[in-house]
């Protein structure tokens, strides 16, 4: 395959199965990256809600610069469509349909009878195991997990992710893809339940709810010490960057005395099983661990969408695996700009 370096977007027709909010969005990402994208709308009425949605994300991409091309270059490179034969001439198909394997087993048999053999199928999954779903397509070595985040054309977050018989080769060039989507993408070589960053915040919630549920913070309490403490230092540095600047002297004397005091719960909060009882859905339908205003939640669209933004510019200041004076140069440079 070849090297990143060799990689043209716009040689590559990447096809996206499932077009809802998540699917929509990496959609545009891929349009902004210079791929032809060809989205199939398998649930009935979702090719106008898609068509719409798209072009609405697109927009957004433009106020937040980055779009450099008129928005009917972008356009005229997406095909919507419901027929699986569009995706003949894919060389990359991403699955983004629910969570659950018997929906994804069916996507998979009608992906799989198009496509060619070469073809590399991907699933944005954040919770079955790779392992698991290669199995049910007819080539499991050309088979990978993408992970993307919402929104996908502005978060440089990626995960890429092994099943036991994914191809390195595949891999490999899946990660060098990635960073021609703008993604600063991670790559597991060993196919674990979670991945990496959803078995890190889970195990934030677990701690997080013990403490609610034994009265010891308040869920206010929680999202300031998040906010306010880690969110200062985690874009810039990272977990075992921020041990590293501070010394790492102290943690050996912290781990000893906090470890054992974690929870290691294995049911599900009291407090989430009540959400889940009465159908909360945050923002979605007002009702969540807080309670809002149908005004307060589009607010919190509003805020989200601005701080994308904001966020996004700022991680091009800061990217990873830079000394503090490339840092410092590249920061100038943009700046400039």
């Amino acid at each position: 395959m070849v090297t990143r370096n060799q990689i043209n977007t716009k040689d590559i027709i990447v096809g996206i199965v499932g077009l809802g909010l998540m699917g929509s969005s990496i959609a545009v990402a891929l349009l902004i990256a210079g791929h032809p994208v060809v989205g199939i709308a398998p649930i009935d009425d979702e090719k106008e809600r898609a068509s719409l949605h798209i072009k609405e994300l697109l927009l957004n991409a433009a106020k937040t610069g980055l779009l450099k091309r008129p928005l009917r270059d972008y356009l005229a490179s997406l095909t919507i469509s419901d027929d699986y034969h569009e995706l003949d001439d894919c060389q990359l198909v991403l699955e983004c349909v629910l969570e659950d394997i018997e929906v994804k087993k069916e996507i998979y048999r009608k992906i799989t009878r198009i496509v060619e053999r070469k073809t590399i199928i991907a699933t944005n999954t954040s919770a079955i195991p790779i392992s698991v779903l290669q199995q049910y397509v007819a080539h499991p070595e050309n088979f990978i997990g993408i992970h993307w985040s919402e929104p996908a054309f502005v978060t440089r977050f990626m995960e890429i992710t092994k099943g036991n018989e994914t191809s390195e080769n595949v891999a490999t060039w899946i990660f060098d893809l990635a960073h021609c989507w703008g993604k600063e993408p991670t790559l597991l070589k060993k196919d674990i339940r979670g991945f990496i960053t959803n078995r890190l915040m889970y195990s934030a919630y677990r701690e997080t709810f013990s403490l609610v549920e034994k009265r010891q913070v308040s869920i206010e309490d929680i999202d300031k010490a998040f906010r306010y403490g880690v969110g200062s230092w985690i874009t810039l540095m990272g977990i075992f960057g921020r041990m590293d600047f501070e010394g790492l002297k102290k943690y050996e004397t912290v781990f000893n005395n906090i470890f054992p005091e974690l929870t290691n719960s294995d049911s599900v909060p009291d407090i989430m099983q009540r959400m889940v009882d009465i159908q909360a859905k945050g923002i979605h339908n007002c009702h969540g661990l807080y309670d809002y205003t149908q005004a307060e939640a589009e607010q919190w669209d509003k805020a989200f969408a601005s701080f994308n933004k904001e966020i996004y510019h700022l991680s091009l200041l800061y990217p990873s695996g830079k000394t503090p004076i490339e840092l410092t140069k590249k920061s100038r440079e943009l700046t400039k700009e």
